[in-house]
């Protein structure tokens, strides 16, 4: 039976008010690697402000370096935090039955209980909510927003490597997490894939293995290389999601890169949605070849789009990607999307891109 819920989430590719990022602080890496992710971040920052506004939150001793390296486009607010995955600790944006923005406040435990400070990083959403005067609301589970893919019409992807893992919430099952996602995010079915990258250290985030680009058409990695660890991972996922009458694209995957004793998780779906385009990573380093091939599939997919794409390898050697360091606030609107569609799950909607 599908619930009723007084929340939705609207898909990635709707209009935004504005996009949310943080500033790294000194704990998020060390030395050149610090210099190269807060120059990353600030490219970043400075290309999504050609589309839309953008907020990036400093702590007080680091709002000034902020400012001077982002530049005038981009607006710097002062709010503390440990770390700077901003989709992951900051809130979630939905909207309520009469269209105004709410923000969602999940329990934020560093993916895990992986790193040891994360105090500040848990109470990101409601002081930032409180300088913005948006209500918040607190479902009570760890969550991460990067564990979570949706349509803004019903449907929710996430993996269970990462949600059904004991490290977030091992008191609760696939269905009392569905019954968080179905009341907060406005979903009225959890599709739930096995696997996220390997060695991903986010314990499998749905964002490096899938994103929705259509109402029914999601996006996700490929590659032909049968001895990569991810060849198996993305076959069974593609027939979990095609089983679940989801159309998949696929863009290539990079070939492997190893960092301080682990792969890396590089992933061309994780982009970020800006008003009126894509903003996408290169890798760079050997990966010349598969940037250039990932950017034109992403100009077929996107025609209506200005493509745009950005050094990653810096922000992938910290733990992420560019989705990951990016949140986006949906605009407010009169009226929630139209009521559920038994049959839009069964037909093609290859064709029905929204943008």
């Amino acid at each position: 039976m599908i619930m009723a819920s007084r929340f939705y989430m609207p898909a990635e590719w709707e209009e935004h008010q504005r996009m949310l990022m943080a500033w790294p602080v000194s704990g998020f890496s060390s030395g050149e690697g610090l210099r190269e992710a807060r120059e990353a971040y600030a490219d970043t920052a400075r290309a999504i402000a050609e589309f839309e506004p953008v907020v990036m939150l400093a702590n007080s001793d680091h709002s000034g370096q902020a400012r001077e390296m982002c530049g005038g486009g981009v607006s710097v607010l002062e709010i503390e935090h440990d770390d700077a995955w901003i989709r992951d600790n900051g809130p979630t944006f939905v909207l309520d039955g009469g269209g105004s923005l709410v923000g969602v406040s999940w329990n934020f435990n560093a993916w895990g209980l992986k790193y040891p400070d994360y105090a500040l990083d848990d109470t990101v959403p409601e002081k930032l909510c409180q300088v913005w005067g948006v209500p918040v609301v607190k479902p009570g589970i760890v969550l991460e927003g990067g564990s979570v893919h949706t349509n803004g019409r019903g449907t929710v992807i996430a993996t269970e490597e990462c949600l059904l893992n004991g490290n977030r919430n091992p008191r609760l099952g696939r269905k009392e997490i569905e019954s968080v996602l179905m009341e907060y995010l406005g979903a009225e079915r959890v599709v739930w894939l096995p696997f996220g990258l390997c060695d991903d250290e986010t314990d499998g985030h749905v964002d490096n293995v899938c994103c929705f680009i259509a109402e029914n058409t999601v996006l996700i990695p490929w590659t032909d290389d049968r001895t990569s660890g991810n060849y198996a991972r993305f076959e069974r996922n593609r027939r979990e999601l095609e089983a679940r009458g989801l159309s998949a694209e696929t863009v290539v995957h990079p070939a492997p890169t190893r960092f301080d004793g682990r792969e890396l998780a590089l992933s061309y779906v994780n982009f970020v949605f800006a008003n009126g385009a894509v903003i996408m990573p290169a890798f760079g380093g050997g990966h010349e070849s598969t940037d250039a091939l990932a950017r034109d599939r992403m100009r077929e997919l996107f025609p209506e789009r200005e493509i745009v794409q950005l050094p990653a390898l810096p922000i992938v050697k910290a733990g992420g990607g560019i989705h990951c360091i990016t949140q986006q606030v949906p605009g407010e609107t009169p009226a929630r999307p139209r009521p559920s569609d038994p049959e839009r799950y069964t037909r093609d909607s290859s064709k029905e891109r929204c943008f």
